[in-house]
């Protein structure tokens, strides 16, 4: 018979254990992407579709699709497909080539979803059984903490960061509660030079969280007074102004990883990697490795890691125990000397305003100076 104190424990001992969340383990993926069409509107979405769907098939790592009609509502569909890994599908549906395949299809959509899952396992006839010899299944479920992970980067015109960073401090937070499943946890943005980056924390649907926080006056005044000082133009008047920037501006989470311990001295820090072209999930591959590997050290200064990745664009948000410079190698992410060497290498040293020396010899605290993010804002809600 179990106890009630057995009963109470059990949740705490799994959440105890090391989190780690990521795109790199190289099994498959299934994405699935759940369409609100217009009424009426049903025939040129198919053919929208099958335009799309035969440029898709072209995109490397790109196994599979199927298009569902629902069979209780004929405007509800499901896109569902299969790509061989995640990085390939991250790749292709963060690029401008997929913000323009997609275009023919606003018109008629009225609402999307789309939902990413590493496939754990697979049943089926002998034909899938033997196919599952050469597909890559993921080998054990991941653990979380329950915490979704998503940020937003975007770049303002050079000479106004100092006005830009003061607006983004200045705002009022919006309330926390999104419904009785969604909570805000944590806000925190960073600057390098004109570069911004807004991280989030929530818990629940971070669609419901996204929309609840653009929704806030207080939010969209803030967004309205930086709108002259971006070097991308929108109109969040107009929804597909809206939606094409917020779009190139996702900056989604690949991996995430915890030591599996707490510390009230933590402090957060977000270091800047911009990739040399092409190379940025290379690069953020790379400094997933060195952070598994980090996390095994219960004396390392990181407790906590999370890599974002866009196109060329890395960011490394960590929570710190001690100072930023006291180990600076762990805290950029350079555990392996042999690999530090290969990471520089990947990177971007105009973007970072620094000399060919500074990235050619990998020293730890030269790197640490010129990546390191400035501090705007960060902001927890009570009790997250």
């Amino acid at each position: 018979m179990t106890t009630t104190s057995e009963r109470v424990s059990e949740p705490l001992q799994e959440a105890s254990q090391r989190v780690s969340q990521s795109v790199f383990d190289g099994s498959r993926l299934r994405v699935v992407l759940l369409v609100d069409v217009y009424d009426g509107a049903q025939q040129q979405f198919l053919e929208a579709y099958e335009q799309l769907c035969n440029q898709v098939a072209s995109v490397p790592g790109h196994v599979s699709d199927q298009l569902c009609q629902s069979i209780e509502n004929p405007s509800q569909w499901l896109i569902t497909s299969e790509w061989e890994s995640a990085p390939p599908f991250l790749t292709w549906v963060n690029s401008e080539e997929h913000v323009r395949m997609v275009e023919p299809l606003h018109s008629c959509v009225r609402d999307t979803r789309s939902l990413r899952f590493h496939i754990v396992r697979e049943t089926g006839g002998p034909a899938v059984d033997a196919a599952q010899g050469k597909r890559r299944l993921q080998a054990s479920p991941r653990i979380g903490d329950g915490v979704i992970r998503h940020a937003l980067t975007f770049t303002v015109k050079p000479g106004s960061e100092e006005t830009v960073a003061k607006i983004l401090s200045g705002y009022t937070s919006p309330e926390p509660r999104v419904d009785d499943t969604t909570r805000l946890c944590r806000t925190s943005l960073f600057m390098h030079g004109n570069r911004v980056v807004r991280a989030i924390e929530v818990r629940g649907d971070l669609l419901a969280a996204l929309r609840h926080v653009a929704r806030q006056p207080e939010v969209r005044a803030v967004e309205e007074a930086i709108n002259p000082y971006l070097e991308q133009d929108r109109d969040l008047g107009d929804p597909e102004s809206a939606r094409v920037f917020f779009t190139r501006a996702a900056l989604p989470a690949v991996h995430h990883v915890t030591a599996g311990e707490e510390s009230p001295d933590a402090v957060r820090h977000a270091l800047y990697y911009p990739a040399r072209e092409g190379c940025g999930m290379r690069l953020a591959e790379l400094l997933a490795r060195q952070d598994e590997a980090a996390a095994d050290d219960p004396h390392g200064p990181v407790l906590r890691s999370t890599i974002f990745q866009r196109d060329d664009v890395v960011v490394r948000l960590v929570d710190v125990r001690g100072g930023l410079d006291t180990d600076p190698g762990p805290v950029l992410g350079l555990t392996d000397r042999g690999q530090a060497a290969e990471l520089t290498a990947l990177l971007d040293g105009g973007a970072l305003g620094a000399d060919g020396s500074a990235l050619r010899d990998g020293v730890p605290a030269r790197l640490l100076t010129v990546s390191r993010m400035e501090l705007v804002t960060d902001r927890r809600a009570p009790d997250a």
